[in-house]
C-alpha cells in the first residue's frame, strides 16, 4: 500500500505463491496426470473397468505415500540444513567477531551505505547475538528460518492432493463397465480439471494464465495418449 503523488491511496496486488499452493500444486500435477496415463494405458489391453479402478487405486495409494513421502524428507532436509548454517553461524559470532562484522559491512555496502553509516549498524548489530545471527542468516545466507511443522505438512498436502488428483480420471470407471467408454467420460473429465488446475497454477505462479492452462492439458493428453498407444501396440 502507498501513496500517490497527488494523495491518492494505491493498494498494491500481489499474487504470491505460498509453500502450501506450491505442494498442491506438485500432488495435484503427478495426482491428475499418472493415473490419467495409467488408466488410459489399460483402457487399451483390458476389457474390464473393474480391473482398471483396482490398479488405479493401488497407484493411487502407493503414489500418493511416495509424494508424501518425498514432501516429508524434502521438508527435512530444509530444516536440518537451516539447523546446520545456523549452529555455524553462531560459532562464527563467537570465535571471529570481526570478520562477522565485516560481513555486515558488505552487506549494506551492497545497498549503497556509506562507511561510517555501515560501521555504526555493524557495531549496533553486534549488540544482540541473536538478532546478529539472525540478520547473517537472512542476508548473508538468503535463509529464513522453515516452519518446525514443514516437513509433516508437506507430506500431508502433496499426498492427499495427489489422491483428490487421482481420483478425478478413475471416476468414470466406477460408474461404466466397458473401459473403451470411460475412457472417453474420463479423457473429457481429466482434460477439463488439467486445463482449470493449469490456468490456476500459472496465475499463482504469476504465468500467462491461458497459456500455462493449455501446456498442462497438452502434457497430460499426451501421458495418456503415449500410455495408451504403448498398451494397444503390446496388445496387438
Amino acid at each position: 500500500m502507498a501513496h500517490t503523488p497527488h494523495g491518492q491511496l494505491h493498494i498494491e496486488k500481489h499474487l504470491r505463491s505460498s509453500a502450501f499452493i506450491s505442494d498442491i500444486v506438485i500432488g495435484m500435477s503427478d495426482g491428475l496426470t499418472v493415473p490419467f496415463a495409467l488408466a488410459a494405458g489399460l483402457s487399451g489391453a483390458v476389457s474390464s473397468s473393474s480391473l482398471i479402478v483396482t490398479a488405479g487405486i493401488a497407484e493411487i495409494v502407493a503414489g500418493a505415500i511416495a509424494m508424501g513421502l518425498g514432501g516429508y524428507l524434502a521438508g527435512q532436509t530444509e530444516a536440518d540444513h537451516y539447523e546446520s548454517e545456523r549452529r555455524r553461524e553462531i560459532r562464527e559470532v563467537e570465535t571471529v567477531p570481526e570478520r562477522e562484522k565485516e560481513e555486515v559491512r558488505d552487506v549494506f555496502a551492497s545497498m549503497g551505505l556509506p562507511a561510517d553509516l555501515q560501521t555504526a549498524i555493524a557495531d549496533e548489530l553486534a549488540k544482540d547475538k541473536t538478532n546478529w545471527v539472525d540478520f547473517m542468516m537472512k542476508y548473508e545466507l538468503g535463509l529464513d528460518e522453515p516452519d518446525p511443522k514443514r516437513a509433516t505438512k508437506s507430506a500431508l498436502t502433496i499426498g492427499l492432493s495427489y489422491v483428490a488428483g487421482g481420483l478425478i480420471p478413475l471416476c468414470p470407471y466406477f460408474i461404466l463397465s466397458h473401459p473403451h467408454i470411460a475412457l472417453g467420460y474420463s479423457c473429457a473429465l481429466t482434460l477439463l480439471c488439467l486445463f482449470i488446475f493449469g490456468y490456476f497454477k500459472s496465475k499463482v505462479t504469476g504465468q500467462p494464465p491461458t497459456r500455462g492452462a493449455i501446456k498442462v492439458t497438452l502434457i497430460g493428453a499426451l501421458a495418456a495418449a503415449a500410455a495408451f498407444g504403448v498398451a494397444r501396440f503390446l496388445n496387438a
